[in-house]
């Protein structure tokens, strides 16, 4: 919400500060406004932002800011702007970074755009929404193989720190960009200062960024605008679907910093924690956002998900309160990454609800179950492997060990946005390929072939014979 929107709407103060806690802050006044509603007040040179969130009695309420606290007293004035939380909107968000509140962190000029739009808009009407579609094609091998994007759809990347989830979104960024003509918006949400420039100039180098939005709310900032940075983001994406009629993928990274920041506002707030101390509002906000992530009449809107695995334990509650909104879950392990297979998917842990013979095809679904029964196989024989040795094997054992170890390093693929740091050229790979070079893995036709030949390429094409 811009400085200028917040001063043409509020005149007169309809309270005042009485007590600073952190983010939040107690303000006493004659009428209460909604819930919801944005309050200002005047710093030196800036308005500084509230939502309020509590209403205590008839004349008292709180409020989170959605500032830094420095400057805030007692006795400060505090005027209504009159409505929600508004960001400007307009055709050339594209390529651009923008804040919390739609101001540019690019160093670019303000959207010049009059029209704003409420980050706390309806979900479309269920007359207007549209269901999901067919298979989303990334080009990367072993998502659109074993755990295919739904278009329209929704998608977590699950997994600990440092396992490739971030990496795997710049992709499908470039994905969305190069194979299907669709815009992204991104939604850095508590992202790391250094990770959100690294981010930003990685999307200028692979020529996407004119087709990508992104919106940050720093790990720095407070709480209040790390909670809601997803639905400003989402706000934008909307825009875009429903005004522009583009296809749009909405990425968050990371959404369990928007359950975190939602209990840390819940606890300043002084509501009992639920489970394992999270906030008792876990599943309704996460619901809220998830239930606005769908495809219209106008176009359609695809999710992807980076969500942080704590401990790497899945029956985390925010982890299922997620998990229960999605058609497909990626998870990405520790494992894969040790073994330097890359991107880092677990291939029998990671699934699609399109995972059915009807959806999928005949074709698709026997080579991917194909895939499947070789690679649990192998997974079954690793400790007799690791203890025996290969030599102890069934000669048909032996055979699928050796297929399987030959498609696990098949389905590792050099990536166009980091092809600067890997020295490797990005390859995308369609599906019909990737279904071409597993039958012939399968069927024995690269038996003679070394491992080693089967890694990090694209497709099999030049190896066959």
């Amino acid at each position: 919400m811009s400085l200028e929107f917040v001063r043409n709407t509020g005149e007169t103060p309809i309270g005042t500060i009485t007590e600073v806690h952190g983010p939040v802050v107690v303000i006493a006044c004659q009428q209460l406004p909604p819930m919801r509603q944005a309050l200002y007040t005047d710093l030196v040179h800036e308005a500084c932002l509230f939502e309020v969130h509590q209403h205590l009695d008839e004349h008292h309420l709180r409020a989170i800011t959605l500032h830094q606290t420095a400057g805030l007293r007692r006795g400060a004035p505090v005027y209504d702007t009159g409505a929600p939380l508004h960001v400007p909107v307009a055709a050339e968000c594209l390529g651009r970074l923008l804040n919390f509140f739609g101001e540019p962190l690019d160093e670019g000029a303000p959207l010049s755009g009059r029209e704003f739009r409420n980050v706390h808009s309806r979900p479309a009407p269920l007359q207007d929404a549209l269901g999901t579609g067919g298979i989303l094609e990334t080009g990367i091998k072993v998502i659109d193989l074993l755990c295919p994007f739904v278009s329209g759809g929704k998608t977590g990347l699950f997994g600990g720190a440092g396992v490739g989830k971030t990496v795997l979104i710049m992709e499908f960024m470039h994905a969305i960009a190069t194979l299907h003509k669709g815009v992204s918006v991104f939604a850095g949400v508590g992202e790391r200062i250094r990770e959100g420039h690294e981010l930003w100039h990685e999307m200028q180098k692979a020529g996407v960024m004119q087709q990508t939005l992104m919106v940050f709310g720093q790990m720095d900032e407070s709480p209040g605008v790390r909670f809601r940075v997803g639905l400003s983001a989402l706000t934008y994406a909307e825009y875009l679907r429903d005004t522009l009629r583009k296809e749009v993928l909405f990425v968050m990274d990371n959404i369990f910093r928007f359950v975190q920041a939602g209990s840390e506002i819940s606890s300043l707030l002084g509501r009992m924690p639920a489970t394992v101390g999270y906030q008792p509002t876990l599943t309704t906000e996460v619901a809220e956002m998830q239930d606005r992530i769908l495809s219209s009449r106008e176009g359609t809107m695809t999710s992807v998900q980076a969500v942080y695995v704590p401990a790497d334990d899945m029956s985390d509650p925010a982890v299922n309160a997620i998990l229960s909104h999605l058609d497909t879950t990626v998870i990405l392990t520790r494992n894969q990454a040790g073994k330097g297979i890359y991107p880092a998917v677990d291939p029998l842990q990671s699934g699609s609800k399109l995972m059915d013979r009807q959806t999928l095809g005949d074709r698709h679904y026997a080579v991917a179950e194909g895939v499947r029964e070789h690679l649990s196989r192998y997974q079954e024989l690793e400790d007799i492997i690791t203890m025996l040795g290969i030599e102890e094997l069934s000669p048909k054992d032996r055979r699928i060990v050796m297929r399987a170890r030959k498609l696990q390093r098949y389905l590792t693929q050099p990536f166009n946005v980091i092809a600067s740091h890997t020295g490797l050229k990005g390859e995308s790979v369609p599906l019909p390929q990737t279904l071409i070079d597993c039958e012939a893995f399968l069927l024995g036709h690269f038996d003679d072939l070394a491992e080693e030949q089967c890694y990090m390429r694209g497709t099999m094409t030049e190896l066959a014979s």
